[in-house]
C-alpha cells in the first residue's frame, strides 16, 4: 500500500495548503466539507498510488474516487492537475486498454515509451488488461483517501 509522507509530499502539502486558506468563519456544513478531499484531488491520489508497471482505466479510478460514470471528469482532472504533483498520468488509459490520445500524436508516443520503460507491454497502442491492470484491495483504497 503507497502511504505519502506527510512532509515530502507534494500532494499532501497542495492539499494543506487548500486547507490553509479556508475561511474560519465556516457554518458546519462547509467545514464538513474543508475536511473531505475535492474529486479532483481523490482522483490525483487514487491516479499517484498506480505503482510502475501497471495501468488503470478512466472508468475505474472515476469508481474508485466514488464517481461512478465519470470517466470524463478523471481525464479532465489529469489534464488540470498541477505539474509539481509529478503524477503517472501515462498509467491511465481508456477501457478497452487504449491509449486515448491521436495516434502518431506526441502525446501518444510519449505515453506508449513510457509505458514501455515500465515494462508493459503496448502492441500498437494497447495494453492487454488482464496482465497489467492495477487490482487494489478496497483496505488500500479506504485507509488511503480521506473520503
Amino acid at each position: 500500500m503507497m502511504r505519502f509522507a506527510k512532509d515530502k509530499s507534494p500532494l499532501y502539502r497542495y492539499l494543506e495548503q487548500d486547507k490553509a486558506n479556508t475561511p474560519d468563519e465556516l457554518d458546519n456544513t462547509q467545514e464538513i466539507r474543508s475536511h473531505a478531499l475535492s474529486p479532483m484531488a481523490k482522483i490525483w491520489q487514487i491516479v499517484a498510488m498506480i505503482p510502475p508497471g501497471k495501468v488503470s482505466s478512466y472508468g475505474k479510478i472515476a469508481d474508485f474516487a466514488g464517481l461512478p460514470g465519470r470517466a470524463r471528469y478523471v481525464s479532465r482532472a489529469l489534464k488540470l492537475a498541477p505539474e509539481h504533483l509529478s503524477l503517472p498520468w501515462h498509467r491511465v488509459l481508456n477501457s478497452q486498454g487504449k491509449i486515448s490520445f491521436e495516434k502518431h500524436s506526441a502525446s501518444f508516443q510519449e505515453q506508449m515509451e513510457l509505458l514501455r520503460l515500465e515494462g508493459v507491454m503496448v502492441n500498437c497502442g494497447k495494453v492487454n488488461l488482464s496482465e497489467c491492470e492495477w487490482q487494489p484491495d478496497m483496505a488500500t483504497l479506504v485507509m488511503s483517501i480521506p473520503f
